[in-house]
């Protein structure tokens, strides 16, 4: 295998720099948080609040629970992507002196159960729920921008089967976008001194791409060096059709089969034949000058795509899970869904350098120190 091909396969899977002396080498020196820590506790719960209710209003979602664990049995935790390599915390509730058992998982994120609570909640097309999502990703490498513990905004809406294009997707994503620039604009009337010449506002509208363009583009790069490079010519992109095969033989990224539909035909603009109804949104952080993804979504897999993509994937054995019956038999709602990333949308509106600054998890001795020779102060 080549040094290009074995670059970009390495670059499928996973989130993260991946050890810490590459860390070392692109966590900024000349870092100055621009609000103290109490003053970012104000404005993190200022920017949440707008958030969730804009996101209500821009889509017609309701805020409903969601679970933090679920039976193992249920097939509705997320395995993140197409191999099933970052796997879920679970554990064994003996109950009744093990009569009455469950196995029970940590949810990695709640994209399966938000549809399946479609229903439970009686959603409608063109109704939907957004939630208030956490979760345990313990595999991943802990740097600036990943970390175990999860936020995110997990939302889901009801849909028709005519809404199931790439025009409804892009219509969604920009009301989802405004909502952002709304709330980096609110957060710096409260605290003037987050607009700052050195540090970017977003740009008022995304620039939308195909993967199958990006690579085009850089046909040389694997895929994060490819969204650095694009990401200098547009700050904020929305990259549509994540999971599909492309020109060179790899997805852009993996993507599991039983959630985002990634293999349904589309068209381009200028008329080029596509492939996805998925995405995601990425913009340039100006802070850490390092692509920085804030959400991912899509119009949700129906029965037919649901098959073709596990086909592909050689994951037929799902089926029989009762997630993936809901969707065979129509139990469930078609939808479109995502989840925007809270400590990720904090951290870029409040100009921070490290998820540390505005979420409370366990980070190792090495990193913190690292963080603390360039004051960056994580919370404990």
């Amino acid at each position: 295998m080549s040094d290009l091909l074995a670059n970009k396969q390495a670059d499928l899977a996973g989130p993260g720099i991946g050890n810490y002396a590459d860390l070392a080498k692109v966590l900024p020196t000349d870092y100055e948080s621009l609000l103290d820590p109490k003053e970012t506790q104000i404005a993190l719960y200022a920017a949440k609040d707008y958030i969730e209710d804009n996101l209500c209003k821009e889509l017609n979602l309701i805020r409903v629970q969601v679970p933090l664990i679920v039976d193992v049995h249920s097939g509705v935790n997320d395995y993140l992507d197409r191999d099933g390599s970052r796997t879920p915390v679970g554990f064994h509730i003996s109950n009744d002196y093990d009569q009455h058992p469950i196995d029970a998982e940590v949810v990695q994120a709640a994209t399966k159960w938000k549809r399946m609570a479609l229903n439970q909640f009686g959603m409608k097309p063109g109704e939907g729920l957004l939630t208030d999502m956490r979760a345990v990703r313990k595999d991943y490498f802990l740097d600036h921008d990943h970390s175990v513990y999860v936020d995110q905004w997990d939302w889901e809406r009801a849909i028709t089967a005519e809404d199931r294009n790439l025009d409804f997707l892009t219509d969604v994503v920009k009301k989802i976008w405004k909502v952002l620039v709304g709330a980096e604009k609110h957060v710096q009337e409260l605290f003037p001194q987050l607009k700052n010449d050195k540090y970017p506002n977003l740009p008022e509208e995304l620039t939308f791409l195909h993967a199958e363009d990006i690579l085009a583009m850089y046909p040389d790069l694997p895929r994060k060096q490819r969204e650095t490079a694009v990401l200098q010519k547009y700050p904020a992109i929305f990259i549509y059709g994540i999971g599909w095969t492309l020109a060179d033989g790899f997805p852009h990224e993996m993507r599991a089969a039983d959630y985002d539909d990634w293999v349904t035909p589309t068209v381009s603009k200028d008329g080029r034949p596509m492939h996805g109804l998925n995405g995601d949104i990425l913009v340039w952080n100006p802070v850490t000058r390092r692509r920085h993804e804030l959400s991912s979504m899509g119009i949700r897999v129906n029965k037919e795509t649901l098959v073709q993509q596990l086909e592909i994937t050689g994951q037929m054995d799902f089926l029989k899970l009762p997630y993936h019956q809901a969707i065979m038999n129509d139990k469930i709602p078609l939808s479109i869904g995502g989840g925007i990333g809270q400590s990720r949308t904090m951290m870029l509106l409040l100009r921070k350098a490290h998820l540390g600054e505005v979420s409370v998890t366990v980070w190792p001795d090495i990193l913190k120190e690292m963080c603390a020779e360039r004051k960056i102060f994580v919370l404990e």
